[in-house]
């Protein structure tokens, strides 16, 4: 009888859920570089956002837990981060040093999670913490495209989309701390 880390299912209810929040990435894109398609950008953002929220809860729940699931999830988080951080950029609505610090911590453990599969030592598994800086930073970013806005909303925007955001990158900065205590490489 094979195990569950045996048989890490592909086609499942939370993989393709997965899948669709990757396609959310290039459809983001497209609607943010569109200056008049802003909310339909910050549509496509919290779908991602809830999606990334909804596919773990369904994975557990259904017991279709994966290896490329694991894998998939953060890469695609990752992903959504980066191309945001780039539209913002583009549009003007985060500073470059955010993006910087952000990609730099992202560099980092890519590079500790290259030198792991070579030594054959198990991944770096994602921390609650991990959790809660990707959710600040997902959860500001439809907040800053919402802050180019120049009526009373865009002001609310600005507010909430750096609360979010300073509180996202300080936990994102933390984290990445923590994991790489946790190696020995």
């Amino acid at each position: 009888m094979e195990s569950k880390e045996e048989r890490s299912p592909i086609l499942t209810w939370p993989n393709a859920l997965t899948a669709l929040r990757a396609l959310g990435i290039p459809l983001f894109i497209y609607l943010a570089l569109v200056p008049e398609s802003d909310v339909w950008a910050i549509v496509v953002l919290a779908i991602g956002g809830a999606t990334d929220y909804f596919d773990g809860k369904l994975a557990r729940a259904l017991g279709q837990e994966s290896k490329l699931g694991e894998i998939m999830d953060p890469t695609i988080d990752r992903l959504y981060i980066v191309s945001t951080l780039v539209v913002l950029v583009i549009r003007d609505a985060v500073p470059l040093w955010l993006v910087v610090i952000l990609i730099a911590r992202d560099a980092l453990l890519a590079i500790v999670a290259a030198i792991l599969v070579a030594k054959k030592k198990p991944p770096l598994s994602v921390t609650f913490l991990g959790k809660a800086a990707t959710f600040n930073l997902l959860y500001a970013f439809p907040f800053l495209l919402l802050a180019l806005n120049t009526t009373w909303v865009g002001t609310a925007a600005f507010i909430f989309g750096w609360a979010f955001a300073l509180w996202g990158v300080a936990l994102y900065v933390a984290t990445g701390v923590s994991y790489l205590s946790l190696i020995h490489i």
